[in-house]
C-alpha cells in the first residue's frame, strides 16, 4: 500500500482503478489511517487495523465530504477507542440501533445540546412538557402524521410558537440521530410550521398606572426590584435574573453584561432611576447576586410567573408576557424620537447593516434616550417607583 501525505491537493489527484478494482493509499502522519479509490471514483477515509489478531476495518466517512483535517481527528478517536479494548464498529453498531425517543434526546443533550446551545435545559422543560408520551417510542415508530399530530395540539393547547419550537427540535433531534449512525428517516421533515407573527406588545400608555399599582402592592421587594430594573434597562430577563454587583460601575453609570445571548459582552448605560434602585439595595447587599435567593439552586432569583400572573390580574392587564417589558423601553424610545441606532445598540441587538452604525454611538446619547423614554413612562404613574 502506498504512503502518501494527506492533502487536499494530493487527494483529488489520485487515479481510478479499472472497473471492479480498488486503490488504497495510507497517510504518512496517522498510522493506520488510509484512504480507498472506487473505480467509479468515489474515495473514503477508513481505519484498517488488526485487532485481537484479525483486520479491522472502520469507515470514517467519505472525501470531501469529511476533510483531511476531520478524518485525523476521527482517526484519533478511533484509534482511542481500539487503545481501551473497544471496536469501534461494534460501538457504532449501538447506536444504530433503534433507541427510543427518551434514549435519543439523552443522546442529542449530551453530544449537542449541552456543548453548543446556552438554552439547552429550555430542551429538557420542552421534552418534560410535550414529549413524555412519546418517550418509550422507538424511533423507527414514530411516524410524520405523529409528528403532525402533536404539533397540531400542542398549538391549539399552548400557542404556535411552542408548537414551532417543539417541531424544530423534535426535527434537530432526528437529524442528530442519522448522522451519529440511526438508519431511519426524520418524520419532522416536511412537518410544516404555524406562520408567525412577530410580536409588538408592550405596555400601553393607559396601562402603565395599573400596572405600576399592582407591582407596588407585591410584598417582595427583591421581585419588584427585578420587574423595574428589567423595564428600565430593557435587558434580557435571564441577564437580569443573574446580575452580580461586580458587573455594576457606579462611577460610569453602566452594567457591563459578561455575556449576551449574541455570546457578546455588552454595556448598558443605568439610567438614574435604576441607579436608584442598585444603590438602595446595595446599602443591605450580603450576597454576589443584586437578586439573590436562599431557595433556588443558582443563588439568585428565579423567576417566578406565579408573582407574574398576579400582577396582571390585579392590574386587570391581558396578554403580556415579561419579555414585553424589554420590549416596553424601546417602545418608549421610539415614540419620544429615537433612532433606531439608538435603540437598538440600547437593546443589544445585532444585525448586519446595523452594527457598525452601533459600534459609532457613544453612551451619552443612548443614556440620553433611556431617560427620556423612562421619564415618558413614569409621567404616567403618579406614584411612580418604590419608595426608597
Amino acid at each position: 500500500m502506498d504512503k502518501v501525505n494527506f492533502t487536499r491537493q494530493k487527494l483529488d489527484k489520485l487515479p481510478t482503478p479499472p472497473k471492479g478494482q480498488r486503490y488504497s493509499y495510507a497517510d504518512k502522519k496517522i498510522n493506520g489511517l488510509i484512504i480507498r479509490v472506487t473505480h467509479n471514483g468515489h474515495k473514503s477515509f477508513q481505519i484498517y487495523k488488526k485487532w485481537q489478531g484479525r483486520p479491522v476495518r472502520v469507515t470514517l466517512g467519505k472525501y470531501p465530504d469529511l476533510s483531511v483535517e476531520n478524518a485525523r481527528k476521527e482517526a484519533y478517536k478511533a484509534m482511542g477507542q481500539f487503545t481501551v479494548g473497544k471496536n469501534p464498529n461494534a460501538e457504532k453498531q449501538k447506536i444504530r440501533q433503534d433507541l427510543t425517543l427518551k434514549q435519543a434526546f439523552e443522546e442529542y443533550l449530551d453530544k449537542h445540546a449541552k456543548k453548543h446551545k446556552k438554552t439547552w435545559d429550555y430542551d429538557e422543560k420542552q421534552f418534560d412538557r410535550y414529549l413524555t408520551s412519546l418517550q418509550n417510542k422507538r424511533l423507527s415508530t414514530i411516524t410524520r402524521q405523529d409528528v403532525e399530530r402533536l404539533h397540531k395540539k400542542v398549538g391549539e393547547e399552548n400557542g404556535i410558537y411552542s408548537a414551532n419550537r417543539l417541531l424544530s427540535l423534535l426535527k434537530t433531534m432526528f437529524n442528530k440521530a442519522i448522522q451519529w449512525g440511526w438508519e431511519g428517516s426524520n418524520p419532522a421533515q416536511g412537518v410544516k410550521k404555524y406562520k408567525e407573527k412577530s410580536r409588538d406588545r408592550f405596555l400601553q400608555p393607559a396601562e402603565l398606572p395599573k400596572f405600576f399599582k399592582a407591582l407596588n402592592q407585591e410584598t417582595s421587594t427583591t421581585i419588584k426590584d427585578y420587574i423595574f430594573v428589567l423595564l428600565l434597562t430593557g435587558a434580557r430577563r435571564g441577564n437580569v435574573l443573574s446580575m452580580r454587583w461586580d458587573e455594576i460601575d457606579f462611577k460610569r453609570a453602566v452594567w457591563r453584561v459578561p455575556e449576551t445571548k449574541n455570546g457578546e459582552a455588552l454595556d448598558i448605560p443605568l439610567v438614574d432611576d435604576a441607579i436608584s434602585i442598585l444603590k438602595r439595595r446595595k446599602r443591605d447587599a450580603n450576597s454576589e447576586w443584586i437578586f439573590p435567593s436562599v431557595t433556588s439552586q443558582s443563588g439568585h432569583l428565579e423567576e417566578s410567573k406565579r408573582v407574574w400572573q398576579r400582577v396582571l390580574e390585579n392590574s386587570g392587564i391581558k396578554n403580556l408576557r415579561i419579555h414585553d417589558i424589554r420590549r416596553t423601553l424601546g417602545s418608549y424610545q421610539a415614540i419620544t424620537g429615537a433612532s433606531l441606532a439608538i435603540i437598538g445598540k440600547s437593546l443589544g441587538h445585532k444585525s448586519q447593516q446595523a452594527t457598525q452604525v452601533y459600534s459609532r454611538l457613544n453612551d451619552n446619547p443612548v443614556r440620553l434616550s433611556m431617560n427620556k423614554a423612562v421619564k415618558a413612562i413614569f409621567t404616567r404613574n403618579k406614584k411612580g417607583m418604590v419608595d426608597e
